[in-house]
């Protein structure tokens, strides 16, 4: 086994009071009624990685109504053959807490041992909404390579916003943004290059990969002039960039103006052209990459969270995706309203169903 839960308790969680699964390192099947709380279980084990899960919910907003007293996730985690027992929660809506063998942790610890990569319903305008939306998908996929990328977006977005506040206060005095430009050009150069170094990954995972879905070429891009290539080069880029910044009332360099460009490779279409079918297949073809990669990074698959995905596949692609995500040895959790949608996956999954009583949701074998 690689990497899997093998136990996980859920309390006081979304529409959870209680749940327990013991589960054997297969993929996972929750099945039931829209509503019935299958999304909620996904959402549990997206923060067995750093950040916010795959809601990106305040901790507050995951507790349990009306009681509201807090939640908490425990869980054995597998991880190449060593056990260990994580626990992760939150009390009145403070910041989520974390102990790895009893003992306290940080998020970035969690997220050495856990890597956790998804594809929800929310991702699906992706190639068409904003670039704000591809950054944090982008930046997602680098903090499964590396989970000190989000100390460096703390940074750089503390620093920035101080820059911010004092070009909207029309600040001229150099002093006062000197030390925040050398913040913003260290961990902004990080970043940028964290990013460049993951599309590197993903790209070679596609090229050496055997799938059924397309392949994508991806590009970072720039929303205005190019992203300097040293520290150096980047704090002189934000001192001359000063009095255009001033007029703007905000930072017009950095990698918070970069954004990823996507073409479907074997046609030669933008992905933003693209129909919403090879549009959902491009992303399940990143995710799958995604995968392959921290394969070949750490030796064990991520643990996958598919949110609903075989209701957008055609039989012929849901076959060759839970056929990719058996030989690649991930523990994927999938959900969807019916076990019909999940045929093809035979007795290779554990299949549970997702009900709703009167005392929230219930998970069964």
């Amino acid at each position: 086994m690689g990497l899997a839960l093998t136990e996980l308790t859920i309390s006081h969680f979304r529409s959870h009071k209680l749940a327990q699964l013991s589960l054997d390192g297969r993929p996972i099947v929750l099945y039931g009624a829209n509503g019935a709380g299958k999304t909620n279980i996904l959402e549990a084990v997206s923060l067995i990685s750093p950040g916010r899960g795959m809601r990106r919910a305040s901790a507050a907003d995951m507790a349990r109504r009306p009681e509201e007293i807090g939640w908490k996730l425990q869980g054995v985690l597998d991880v190449q053959g060593r056990r260990y027992r994580i626990e992760t929660w939150s009390q009145g809506g403070a910041a989520r807490q974390v102990r790895i063998d009893d003992k306290a942790a940080s998020q970035i610890d969690l997220g050495k041992l856990a890597r956790v990569v998804w594809l929800i319903p929310a991702m699906d305008r992706l190639w068409i909404e904003g670039a704000e939306g591809r950054r944090r998908f982008l930046d997602r996929i680098v903090l499964s390579f590396d989970p000190s990328h989000a100390e460096a977006s703390l940074v750089y977005e503390k620093a920035m916003r101080e820059r911010n506040r004092l070009l909207k206060e029309q600040v001229h005095d150099a002093h006062w943004y000197s030390a925040l430009e050398a913040q913003m050009a260290e961990s902004g150069l990080q970043i940028h290059l964290a990013r460049l170094a993951a599309l590197d990954h993903l790209r070679a995972a596609q090229v050496q990969a055997e799938t059924a879905f397309p392949s994508a070429e991806l590009e970072l891009v720039q929303s205005d002039g190019v992203m300097p290539e040293t520290v150096e080069a980047f704090f002189d880029a934000l001192a001359d960039n000063r009095s255009r910044d001033l007029a703007a009332g905000r930072t017009l360099i950095g990698p918070h103006r970069s954004d990823l460009y996507g073409v479907y490779a074997s046609k030669g279409v933008p992905a933003k052209d693209c129909s919403t079918g090879e549009q959902k297949a491009l992303l399940v073809s990143l995710i799958l990459s995604n995968a392959r990669a921290l394969a070949a990074m750490v030796g064990a698959p991520p643990m996958v969270l598919l949110d609903e995905v075989a209701a957008h596949l055609d039989a012929d692609r849901r076959a060759a995706l839970y056929d990719e995500i058996c030989a690649l040895g991930a523990q994927a959790w999938m959900t969807g309203t019916g076990p019909e949608l999940f045929a093809e996956l035979g007795d290779r999954a554990q299949k549970l169903v997702v009900t709703e009583s009167s005392d929230g949701s219930v998970v069964s074998d």
